[in-house]
């Protein structure tokens, strides 16, 4: 599958993306989105590797990334339920799952610091930290 680039990253995301070793696209679909396929889901999920989706904000870098979005859709093995995912975006022809986390005061969006790497990172704890909040059975 031909990986589409409907817009140009930065520099240092596309320098990341190459090292991060996963197939990823740039689209337009009513927003900017990069998706990142093969997306690897720690174990206790319904899925191994899924599609992320960033939404790329206006301003960005200067403006955060937030949230991430993920198709096929999550799920707990053990059945307990995941927080904020319940919304659903059309994308790219399919429904993602919303995953609804935010930076905090405590770990506010850094301007010259973050970005597409330090979010996916972000994105790779929210998904670790799903089972300290509520572990599995």
């Amino acid at each position: 599958m031909e990986m589409r680039r409907s817009f140009d990253l930065g520099a240092e995301d596309e320098e990341f993306l190459t090292t991060y070793e996963r197939p990823w696209e740039t689209i337009i679909d009513g927003s900017h989105w990069v998706l990142i396929h093969d997306f690897t889901v720690p174990k206790g999920y319904n899925h191994e590797k899924v599609t992320a989706a960033i939404r790329i904000e206006a301003g960005y870098p200067n403006a955060q990334l937030d949230m991430v979005y993920f198709y096929p859709p999550l799920k707990r093995i053990d059945g307990q339920p995941i927080g904020c995912s319940d919304a659903q975006q059309q994308l790219d022809g399919k429904i993602y799952q919303r995953w609804s986390r935010h930076r905090t005061a405590a770990n506010p969006w850094k301007i010259g610091f973050d970005n597409l790497g330090t979010h996916i990172f972000l994105i790779e704890e929210w998904l670790e930290r799903e089972f300290e909040k509520c572990p599995a059975r």
